[in-house]
């Protein structure tokens, strides 16, 4: 079996297969994960030709044996828009769609710029893991609203690092210098995020797929394991082979301890 896949929050999970119908393992609170991780290689494609009953995905796995991970350049996909700053002749039908400017916060005082489409913003907020938000403006197309982003990149950044992401997670969001970034902009909505859990120290970063579920925050998947609380990038696990079982490998500990 190989790791192919995950989803991030709201409805987290991580996607196996061994070449056929993909597997889908839900992330939810209190389940307990039992994987050794083995050989990470590409993590080929999906294709959306598997069951789609309840128990299945609808999705088939298309295996690729290339050492590069977690994707090979042939399975390599990039997003056009991701780096567009507005200079673009709308060549997408997507780009002619209605999009809007957020602003996003994470923990203590981390505050991005960003850009979707109306009806994927809090979705968008949390795949991220953003704590709190802003809805700024609406524009009639992406190409508006990109160079609107544009405008506020000489002080705001469009992405966050996951490290930063991770230090969020025992964090809480400096409320006064949440207040005065919004007083600038006068934000049409607000949105305050929870996750459904905390932890009471910082996580130690990790790659395992082993221990039970605290919670998942965008991609960042946090694990009790041994004691101690790990924060995992989903995305650090994809590609890689698993075997069913706890792994035994040792791991640093973490200072904030479960009991």
């Amino acid at each position: 079996m190989q790791i192919v896949g995950y989803d991030r929050s709201p409805d987290p999970a991580l996607l196996l297969a061994g070449g056929g119908p993909v597997e889908r393992v839900p992330l939810a609170a209190g389940t307990q994960l039992a994987y050794t991780l083995g050989e990470r290689r590409c993590a080929g494609a999906l294709t959306a030709e598997g069951d789609a009953s309840a128990e299945g995905t609808g999705l088939d796995h298309l295996p690729c044996d290339a050492a590069r991970a977690p994707y090979c350049r042939d399975h390599t996909s990039t997003w056009a828009c991701a780096r567009c700053t507005g200079d673009c002749d709308l060549p997408l039908e997507n780009c002619r769609r209605e999009h809007v400017v957020y602003l996003a916060a994470f923990a203590p005082d981390t505050f991005k710029v960003g850009v979707t489409k109306p009806g994927r913003l809090e979705t968008r907020l949390r795949e991220q893991g953003a704590d709190r938000a802003a809805l700024l403006a609406h524009y009639p197309d992406g190409r508006a609203a990109r160079r609107r982003e544009a405008a506020l990149a000489d002080r705001l950044p469009d992405r966050v690092r996951t490290p930063t992401k991770v230090a969020a997670l025992a964090r809480t969001v400096d409320r006064d210098a949440w207040t005065a970034l919004l007083d600038e902009f006068d934000p049409r909505e607000t949105f305050d995020l929870d996750y459904g859990f905390s932890v009471a120290g910082r996580p130690v970063r990790e790659t395992l797929a082993t221990g039970t579920v605290v919670g998942v925050q965008g991609r960042l998947l946090v694990l009790a394991h041994a004691g101690s609380a790990y924060a995992v990038d989903l995305r650090d696990l994809l590609g890689h082979g698993v075997e069913t079982g706890a792994s035994d490998r040792e791991v640093q500990s973490s200072l904030g301890r479960f009991g």
